[in-house]
């Protein structure tokens, strides 16, 4: 769902002049949901806006490198702060989700803003609750929308370094390092940024090359005691339990890109990664070719995104959950 001349012509007269902005991602924010936000937030700062980016949950240590990261609000730490935030907005720019309840309680404070409201997003069937939609379900990534979003504005001159970090930072994320989701824009998209001044080694230095010796302990763990692949089926699982997270003091960011480990395997074509919580197991799943994990995942675990990741959840103990995976992949492979 690409955005109209006539859609384009009335964005441009609405930033035209300085207004309350107000950038919101998804709850759990990954490279592309914080990329996204603060690419885009830099790029409105050059028209003088007054901006706030609003995260609904913490973010990943991994990613306390992005400039301007630390300026952020927090939902789930400054509620009364966010709420008078989207109360005065007059744009409230959503990205990186595609319906409310991936904002959890910011949802019904969004729906009662007075302010326009812009989608940017890749993933499948937004739903209609904003004034401007653009949907991409064939883009790598949001921070590739930003970037042909700043390019149908006739502004890419005012693309710089500080832009392109945030935005090639979601990108790498989202392609895990161009390996997947990419298409022909991805790359020229990459190129552009590269041109502007981007040191994307020094990037993928500071996203991959940073766990601790925590997180080294626990991927190891994860691999030889928690993964099981399933004969005939091509598909790997690897489930924690709450007592890994004790005894590993396992916090947000901790279990990142553990489910891709999975599919490094000759043979598995489907990866499952489930996180036993306290009242609820939280699931992320891959997938190659053909297999759509989005349709698993909507159909069976109150979830979705993208049809090879996607993530879900279920109410519901660990060990029915994993045998409840085991019952209905065989129709989606």
């Amino acid at each position: 769902m690409r955005l109209s001349e006539k859609e384009i012509s009335e964005i441009k007269d609405l930033i035209a002049f300085p207004k309350n902005v107000a950038i919101i991602t998804h709850r759990n924010p990954d490279g592309d949901a914080l990329g996204s936000s603060l690419g885009l937030r830099f790029f409105l700062e050059k028209y003088n806006h007054n901006i706030k980016v609003i995260l609904p949950s913490e973010y990943p240590a991994t990613f306390q490198y992005l400039h301007g990261i630390e300026d952020c609000v927090v939902y789930d730490l400054k509620q009364e702060e966010t709420a008078k935030i989207f109360k005065n907005a007059d744009i409230i720019f959503c990205l990186d989700f595609n319906a409310l309840d991936r904002v959890d309680k910011i949802g019904p404070l969004i729906e009662d803003a007075r302010a326009k409201k812009i989608l940017i997003d890749h993933h499948l069937d937004p739903e209609p609750f904003v004034d401007y939609t653009y949907s991409d379900t064939g883009a790598s990534s949001t921070c590739e929308m930003i970037h042909q979003f700043i390019h149908q504005l006739g502004a890419i001159d005012k693309l710089d370094a500080g832009i392109g970090e945030a935005l090639f930072t979601g990108i790498i994320t989202d392609t895990g390092s161009f390996k997947y989701s990419t298409n022909p824009a991805t790359y020229k998209v990459a190129a552009e940024l590269k041109e502007v001044g981007v040191d994307d080694y020094t990037l993928q230095d500071k996203i991959f090359n940073t766990l601790t010796e925590k997180q080294l302990k626990l991927l190891g763990h994860a691999l030889v005691n928690r993964m099981e692949v399933i004969p005939g089926m091509g598909a790997g699982i690897i489930a924690l339990t709450k007592q890994d997270y004790f005894d590993y003091d396992i916090q947000r960011g901790d279990t990142e890109g553990i489910v891709n480990f999975i599919l490094m395997m000759d043979g598995i074509k489907v990866a499952a990664f489930m996180r036993e919580q306290p009242t609820i197991v939280k699931m992320s799943f891959r997938s190659k070719g053909d297999i759509s994990v989005q349709a698993l995942a909507r159909d069976h675990f109150r979830g979705g995104g993208h049809k090879n990741a996607s993530g879900g959840a279920a109410y519901a103990k660990l060990e029915d959950v994993i045998e409840r995976f085991k019952s209905v992949l065989p129709k989606y492979l």
